[in-house]
């Protein structure tokens, strides 16, 4: 996977962590324990550091990039495939649907669901145990027990086709 150096700051990756071969990280980038970068996610730390906590999932094609300061992406998050999450700080547990978008100084609080295609705009907080939906996502609705359910179990699902992934992908050359 392309890993690079910036400015005299490079990704550290915990031995348990996976990272997809197409995954690219750049400057001041921590993957902790267990936590899964997929394929085609760019993390880019030059401005300044981002943090994947244990367990979290970066699915594919994802965009994480930070200003000034600290990105934060909690224990056991999902970050669904082709999201944007810029600047911000995601509680443990929580779960970025697929195409959303974080921005800017915004908080998602513990175990928060972001529905599919929901932007969360910069400075803005969505509080724990709520789906916050639309374009802004100002709707907030108390967690169903299908959400509740992905929300609790997305992340150790990801964590075992992670090791599946990590064991049994292999490259084709043509």
């Amino acid at each position: 996977m392309p890993m690079y150096s910036f400015e005299g700051k490079s990704p550290t990756v915990h031995a348990d962590a996976w990272i997809a071969p197409t995954a690219t990280l750049v400057g001041d980038v921590v993957i902790e324990a267990g936590a899964s970068i997929w394929y085609g996610a760019v993390l880019r730390g030059d401005f300044g550091k981002i943090i994947v906590r244990e367990g979290a999932n970066i699915q594919d094609n994802t965009v994480v990039h930070v200003n000034e300061g600290v990105c934060e992406i909690g224990k056991n998050v999902t970050v669904g495939h082709m999201c944007l999450v810029h600047d911000c700080t995601i509680g443990e547990q929580a779960l970025i649907g697929n195409g959303s978008t974080v921005l800017d100084q915004s908080v998602v609080g513990p175990k928060a669901m972001v529905a599919a295609g929901a932007v969360v705009t910069p400075n803005s907080e969505v509080p724990g145990e709520v789906i916050a939906m639309g374009a802004p996502a100002k709707k907030h609705v108390p967690l169903t027990d299908t959400a509740r359910g992905w929300v609790e179990y997305n992340a150790v699902i990801y964590q075992e086709i992670a090791k599946r992934h990590r064991d049994g992908v292999e490259l084709i050359e043509e």
